[in-house]
């Protein structure tokens, strides 16, 4: 063979090489990308920062996080009141929050970090319902003030499930902490950043 014939050789496998190493780097780098989860996906388990410092003794609001609604509640001084009193907490499922459905610094007879403020995931631990804020209190409804239509689940103003009711658990409490007295963040903590 010719050397002329040898160096176009080394050159074709070369530039081939080339091109087929080109090709499979431009196939992988979509590929690997489409790993990372969406801008929307980022977004659906983002944290949510909330401004409490309007929302008035006894007033909720709800907002919305990972999809499920996640309620704000200005307690007053008469709900505090209530939740201390020891027939009240005769009347609940778990009134120590014994089961982890919050986190350590929640882990009080409030189940908040700020005794005046509730943040809990608004859904029945049932069957999933949403459960209506009842402040007035409706005879059907007492001593609780959050009842689930669906199925007749009550729960206090602490998310504490009663007894003899459909749900078996507490209302969850996300991850939470505040920025300051005015700005509530849900979905993250000091602990978990």
């Amino acid at each position: 063979m010719s050397e002329g014939n040898e160096s176009r050789r080394r050159f074709l496998i070369a530039a081939t090489s080339f091109v087929a190493g080109a090709g499979v780097v431009g196939a992988a780098i979509p590929f690997i990308g489409s790993w990372n989860p969406s801008a929307r996906a980022r977004a659906f388990g983002a944290p949510v920062r909330v401004g409490i410092r309007k929302i008035e003794p006894g007033a909720m609001i709800t907002v919305s996080w990972q999809g499920k609604p996640v309620w704000v509640l200005r307690r007053t001084s008469e709900n505090l009141d209530n939740l201390r009193k020891p027939t009240h907490r005769q009347a609940l499922r778990d009134p120590d929050s014994e089961l982890n459905q919050q986190p350590d610094y929640a882990k009080n007879g409030y189940r908040s970090i700020r005794e005046d403020i509730l943040v809990a995931v608004g859904i029945c631990t049932h069957l999933g319902c949403v459960p209506n804020y009842e402040p007035e209190g409706r005879d059907e409804v007492k001593p609780a003030l959050f009842f689930c239509p669906c199925h007749g689940s009550k729960f206090d103003l602490a998310g504490r499930v009663f007894q003899n009711v459909p749900a078996p658990t507490n209302l969850i409490i996300p991850p939470h902490q505040y920025l300051d007295n005015n700005v509530l963040v849900i979905g993250t903590d000091a602990i978990t950043g």
